[in-house]
């Protein structure tokens, strides 16, 4: 994308195309413009154009440029946190609300995939979450513990059975969680794009938001060749935000994930790895993702960006872990390569901010933007046409705080990733 392989890689290669849009020139009015093209966004979009509202879309690049169209595909359900300390950091009724709205993220997902007809390699199959060591697996199994109490779809599985359905015994168990599957990610974020503009939404791409200003009724967002007013407006930004609304990157601190792809595997290996199709993440302190694509293709992620020194150093160590978990995969190449950023809180949880009078955003997806940005792309939408009171979002009100030594915390997460992986399973 924007002639960048290391930006969009395998995802890029094998998603239908984008729908036809076009920078904005001259000024238009709209009820709502909503800043960037992710789920979030595209999201938003399509909910409000079928709630009749006129919307506009601002893309500074592509649909799904951000970390919408980069990351592994995983939909998962719920937050990184689990769900008693989510309950203790917001109390019981922002927190029980949070947790039933993304607990059930990825069934809004696979049902907006139905509804739209979105061609985006969707398998609703479960995830693992997969217990390094003995410390792991007591991870694992306190997290079983809170989302059954929960109702949730989640178990525990032994070693035994996490061997089966991984095809590795590295592991000393999993959590198995069937609300969550795998997507194509840039199709899907497509596909939504593609299915608000039959809505009757307006998307601009190539078209940076330079000024947003109090004009008219409302608000004017200035362009290089045009301007939007509107009355309200949603920035569906989160980790790749800029300025005008620089606060909201202040606030999270960048975390770099990298992916690699394999050919397409034989049968004979396919009926070994991953034969489920689940997707895959293990309780590693620097994890490790994986899962296969439609065609057969094994994907391996990890913490890291590909530049400088460190893209021959995740790549050596993506190659090392793949020959420890499957000894027949030892000395397989990768055909793509690609990384991006993912914006991390300082406690793991999202933020809703109000930016000025009816400018508004969900902030800090923290790795979970798939149902995330799904579901807050319609909570968003239903706040602006009045279905949902400010007091009955999922969220607080919250200032944008910015995080201490922002940058320095961003530094050695790239850096001891390096020296992580430089280290680790060498053979």
């Amino acid at each position: 994308m924007l002639n960048d392989p290391r930006s969009h890689g395998l995802w890029e290669r094998t998603a239908p195309p984008a729908p036809v849009t076009r920078p904005l020139a001259g000024v238009v009015k709209a009820d709502v413009a909503v800043i960037g093209a992710g789920f979030t966004g595209c999201s938003a979009a399509l909910h409000l154009a079928q709630g009749g509202a006129r919307v506009v879309v601002l893309e500074r690049a592509e649909v799904g440029y951000g970390a919408a169209g980069r990351n592994v595909g995983l939909a998962n359900a719920g937050l990184w946190v689990m769900p008693q300390d989510i309950i203790k950091a917001l109390g019981g009724d922002y927190g029980n609300r949070i947790l039933n709205l993304l607990g059930n993220g990825p069934q809004e997902v696979w049902d907006t995939i139905e509804r739209h007809g979105i061609a985006c390699e969707a398998t609703h199959r479960g995830t693992l979450h997969l217990a390094l060591g003995k410390a792991g697996l007591k991870e694992l199994e306190e997290r079983s513990a809170q989302w059954q109490e929960r109702g949730a779809p989640v178990r525990l599985l032994d070693k035994a059975e996490t061997a089966s359905r991984v095809g590795s015994s590295a592991y000393e168990g999993a959590l198995l969680d069937m609300r969550a599957g795998t997507v194509q990610p840039l199709a899907y974020v497509r596909g939504l794009a593609r299915a608000a503009i039959t809505a009757g939404a307006v998307i601009h791409t190539a078209t940076p938001v330079n000024q947003v200003e109090v004009g008219g009724k409302g608000w004017r967002l200035v362009t290089a060749q045009g301007q939007v007013e509107a009355d309200w407006v949603i920035v569906a930004t989160d980790a790749y935000t800029t300025s005008p609304f620089a606060e909201l990157r202040l606030e999270q601190v960048h975390l770099p994930y990298f992916n690699f792809a394999t050919a397409p595997l034989s049968e004979a290996q396919r009926v070994r790895i991953l034969p489920g199709l689940e997707g895959c993440w293990d309780t590693k302190e620097v994890l490790n993702s994986f899962r296969m694509d439609a065609a057969g293709r094994l994907v391996f992620g990890s913490v890291g960006a590909l530049r400088g020194p460190g893209a021959a150093i995740h790549r050596n160590y993506s190659r090392r872990a793949l020959a420890r978990l499957f000894p027949d995969l030892k000395g397989i190449d990768f055909e793509s390569e690609w990384y991006g950023m993912i914006g991390m809180t300082s406690d793991n949880i999202p933020r809703f901010h109000r930016l000025g009078h009816r400018v508004i955003c969900f902030s800090g997806y923290n790795g979970r933007g798939i149902g995330t940005g799904t579901v807050f792309g319609r909570v968003l939408a239903e706040h602006v046409l009045g279905k949902i009171a400010e007091t009955d979002l999922p969220l607080p009100l919250s200032p944008a705080t910015a995080i201490r030594r922002r940058r320095l915390k961003e530094l050695y997460y790239e850096t001891g990733a390096q020296a992580a992986h430089f280290v680790d399973q060498r053979i």
